[in-house]
């Protein structure tokens, strides 16, 4: 017996993996650059430039809007195989750049307190998650519930 929710989608259930894979990421992105915006991008450029990334508060523009652009069309499921490249570029610096000297671990306990655990800088392992999710979306596309599919339906090149 076929799962309920798969029936919603017929014979192409398994178009279902890019949809979740382009939501989580997607909505990943934008929390992120919305955090950089919110906080106001030359914060980020200051941390940008202690790793001595050129012109860092340009770039700290650049990293928020491409986060919130590429995040919602990942999301929809537009340009998809195109918009996973400067997000993957985006995730090789922060892993690089940042995360690499916290090692692999995304959660590490350093303390407990009565208020709840104290958690230490984040390794690069959320970074290599993104870039597996944004790998697998370059090489399958968004899928059948994207922009994209929709646009190609209506080329005729479906």
């Amino acid at each position: 017996m076929i799962n309920p929710i798969f029936s919603i989608v017929g014979k192409n259930y398994r178009q279902m993996a890019p949809l979740l894979l382009r939501m989580a990421v997607g909505f990943g992105f934008m929390a992120h650059g919305w955090a950089k915006l919110i906080k106001g991008p030359e914060a980020f450029g200051n941390l940008l430039a202690q790793i001595h990334v050129p012109f860092p508060h340009a770039m700290a523009w650049v990293s928020t809007l491409t986060e919130l652009i590429g995040g919602l069309a990942m999301f929809i499921g537009f340009m998809v195989s195109i918009t996973a490249v400067p997000l993957i570029g985006i995730m090789l610096v922060a892993m690089f750049g940042i995360q690499i000297n916290y090692g692999y671990s995304s959660v590490k306990t350093i303390g407990l307190t009565p208020g709840g655990p104290i958690f230490g800088p984040p390794g690069y392992e959320i970074n290599l998650l993104y870039i597996a999710a944004l790998i697998s979306l370059l090489i399958s596309g968004g899928g059948m519930f994207s922009v994209d599919s929709v646009l190609a339906a209506k080329r005729g090149t479906n």
